[in-house]
């Protein structure tokens, strides 16, 4: 990369003239911006603001992983994932502890040990949301504490490459899932997971 498309890049392509919050709630805040792009053309951009969240991926020793199914209200089903969240009341909360609070709240799965695997943008079109990547391993079985919102939340255990075959036809769809897992293979590829 020459020295001057660096220092481009480095300038903001947006210049923010105002703002205004449009909603709010426990979860999320939506704000609309009215901007200036750098050819002097004005504009509006809608933001959503939500913590960075964790996607976890719990290994056990033979190899195996866990998914949790949900009912997602915005696409109308039940959906396949890795466990994931925030919390809305810590948003500055380790990703590393807020890995272990996910996991053993959504599946009761304990680990003796996580790794960071990688930082991700999750949707930065619209939201300023980013997300960790755990892996988990050193597994244990405790009681789960699911919160309301996760009620009918169910378990399945799926061999590693049963759970490549169901991201690549289309049984587990949720981006943060599958982008979890091709990092995860990145990692195991590298050499780079203890």
């Amino acid at each position: 990369m020459s020295e001057q498309s660096s220092e481009k890049s480095l300038a903001p392509e947006y210049r923010t003239v105002g703002t205004r919050e449009v909603y709010r709630s426990r979860w999320m805040r939506l704000r609309e911006d009215e901007i200036v792009r750098a050819d002097g053309t004005p504009g509006r951009y809608g933001v959503l603001s939500k913590p960075d969240f964790v996607v976890v991926i719990p290994r056990h020793q033979d190899g195996s992983v866990t998914l949790v199914e949900q009912y997602r209200y915005p696409v109308g089903e039940r959906c396949l994932e890795f466990p994931q969240g925030a919390d809305e009341h810590h948003p500055d909360l380790d990703p590393l502890e807020l890995a272990r609070q996910e996991l053993a709240e959504e599946t009761g799965l304990r680990a003796s040990s996580v790794q960071l695997l990688g930082r991700l943008h999750h949707a930065y079109g619209y939201s300023d949301q980013d997300m960790w990547i755990v892996l988990a391993t050193g597994l244990t079985q405790g009681p789960v504490a699911r919160e309301v919102e996760e009620q009918g939340m169910t378990l399945s255990r799926v061999a590693g490459p049963v759970a490549a075959e169901m991201m690549l036809d289309g049984r587990i769809r949720d981006c943060a899932s599958v982008a979890a897992y091709g990092m995860l293979g990145l990692r195991e590829a590298q050499g780079l997971i203890s």
